[in-house]
């Protein structure tokens, strides 16, 4: 189901991990951000826009992780555009002639069946540099940026004061660090870049969790951040979304002791060998 977040920006949720697919209504038809994962969640959401009379004549892909690149045959054909290096890295991955394989391992059990990748990552890449999508409709400013992903955008809806955030700002994931660059310092850069546009918006759409208001939007910062610094200290979070997630949320608190693992490991690795084992 469509819910209306803002004039001319609606959001459908996916059930098992709360994706959030923002749609955006121009002229001609919709730009669809990120749409949900299984097919069901994908006819049902071409079945509302159907009702609208609103044709996708644009897509935009977040960043390259799975639940963010798919698509149907229900969508239609329009362009589904993403940063060069989110539209480099489905190229790599779909150019491996075992890559469904290898995706599906990765998928939830609960969905694996149920996830269309026939049209997975089929992403154009915007030449670097560029700030807007190409479409016509609202003008939707891009902000392209390290943290999570190589290749990560958020986008702020100009008009209608929205910033979609990609896999940042969520009330149910704490932040999920990309460890084959600099996992710390890249989020910090993601973090400001979004606090530098906080005062352009009254309403954050994440990629996973529920929409925040006006107030929400500098509270998940401050809260994303105050995460990321505690991990870089190393002293240990205390996170609403680790000490009270939501009921079968639980799972999440693994993934943070993941990211205290690999830190550490990261950190084990640069010390010089005397100081990794107490001998000269």
């Amino acid at each position: 189901m469509l819910r209306r977040v803002a004039n001319g920006v609606l959001v459908h949720q996916s059930e098992l991990l709360r994706n959030n697919a923002v749609v955006v209504q121009g002229r001609a038809g919709v730009l669809l951000v990120d749409p949900g994962l299984t097919e069901g969640e994908m006819v049902c959401l071409a079945t509302d826009l159907r009702a609208l009379g609103q044709p996708v004549v644009a897509g935009f892909a977040t960043h390259p992780d799975w639940d963010h690149v798919l698509w149907h045959a229900e969508l239609g054909a329009a362009p589904r555009y993403g940063t060069a290096e989110c539209a480099a890295a489905m190229r790599e991955l779909r150019s491996n002639p075992d890559w469904k394989t290898h995706v599906g391992e990765g998928l939830p059990p609960e969905i694996a069946d149920e996830t269309p990748l026939e049209l997975f990552g089929l992403i154009t890449g915007l030449s670097a540099g560029t700030t807007q999508i190409p479409w016509d409709g609202p003008a939707i400013r891009i902000i392209e940026h390290p943290a999570h992903a190589k290749g990560h955008a958020a986008l702020v809806i100009e008009e209608s004061r929205v910033l979609v955030a990609g896999d940042m700002l969520s009330d149910v994931f704490v932040p999920m660090l990309d460890f084959d660059a600099d996992p710390i310092e890249d989020y910090l850069i993601g973090l400001q870049l979004l606090e530098n546009v906080a005062d352009e918006v009254d309403a954050v759409v994440p990629g996973h969790g529920s929409v925040g208001g006006a107030d929400q939007v500098r509270t998940r910062i401050e809260q994303d951040r105050a995460y990321v610094d505690t991990l870089r200290d190393g002293r240990s979070p205390e996170d609403p979304r680790l000490t009270h997630p939501p009921q079968d949320w639980e799972w999440v608190r693994d993934i943070h002791t993941g990211q205290v693992r690999q830190l550490a490991d990261q950190r084990a690795l640069r010390l010089p060998r005397a100081d990794r084992t107490g001998q000269a």
